[in-house]
């Protein structure tokens, strides 16, 4: 028999009996649990679970809802689920450097990443071959003081119109504005390099090489108005040495980038991604 597949997620303070509470009434709908995982961050006693779990063939989300109603009263808990039927939708923006959005297509051409890419926006024309290739929507939004606002709107309209799920800027070298920020909350995920804030503006792995940094790192993360200081969701660093030029650096980065963005992208679509204030819960 054809089974549904689902993901819920909840939050909420911690107090005793949630998680016999809420697996009860899921058997109470024939669910089956697949995964589990839950945190309690006692510094803000705030309580977090994930429950991967499948339901009889035609079960449906709002139905589920139906069911875990009283217990999410009851506890006054924050819950999403997710149909893992429906294969989510992203919207991927990028400027010149192409490397993070190119990780991004080929995982989702081989299947670790089960995503759709509904529209590829930049601010230059370099990526539009390869949207054509990939048989993606290409939109080219140059950027100025005076257009910034409406090419935001334009993208708040696609992805309105196009019913993205996330928003990932693959080294979109662009700031967006507090308006966006806020209207994308926690829909919106970021890449750039670990040198911030020692190493700011152009060239920051030049920066780097002649400080003689022996690390290399990448930081994915959502977006929040505070530039660059969002949630991280992934990070990773990787060892240079004294005998690597700035080129080398340079690709060493882009290397840990592409792999830490596509990382934070997946977990996010499987929403082992939760939000805690400044920082995440991440069920690997």
């Amino acid at each position: 028999m054809t089974e549904n597949a689902f993901i819920l997620t909840l939050s909420s303070k911690d107090q005793p009996g949630i998680v016999a509470a809420v697996t009860t009434e899921l058997a109470d709908a024939g669910a089956n649990i697949a995964e589990s995982a839950q945190f309690w961050d006692r510094q803000s006693d705030r309580f977090f679970l994930r429950i991967a779990f499948t339901a009889p063939a035609g079960t449906r989300r709002d139905a589920l809802e139906r069911q875990l109603a009283p217990v999410v009263s009851r506890f006054d808990l924050k819950t999403t689920i997710t149909d893992l039927s429906r294969v989510p939708r992203i919207v991927l923006m990028v400027s010149k450097f192409d490397h993070a959005l190119l990780h991004l297509l080929y995982q989702i051409r081989v299947g670790w990443l089960r995503a759709e890419i509904v529209a590829i926006v930049s601010n230059h024309e370099d990526s539009r071959r390869t949207a054509e290739y990939e048989g993606v929507p290409f939109h080219h939004w140059p950027v100025t003081r005076e257009t910034k606002a409406d090419q935001e709107e334009r993208l708040l309209t696609l992805v309105r119109e196009s019913d993205a799920d996330l928003v990932v800027l693959a080294r979109y070298m662009q700031v967006l504005s507090d308006n966006l920020s806020r209207r994308l909350s926690g829909k919106i995920i970021n890449i750039h390099h670990s040198f911030l804030p020692s190493f700011k503006g152009a060239k920051p792995y030049h920066q780097a090489h002649e400080r003689g940094v022996k690390l290399i790192g990448a930081t994915a993360h959502y977006v929040t108005a505070d530039l660059d200081e969002g949630p991280i969701i992934e990070q990773e660093t990787e060892r240079v040495t004294h005998a690597m030029s700035p080129d080398d650096l340079v690709a060493v980065g882009r290397d840990v980038e592409s792999r830490v963005l596509a990382r934070a992208v997946k977990m996010h679509l499987e929403q082992r991604v939760m939000i805690n204030g400044h920082r995440t819960v991440v069920f690997q």
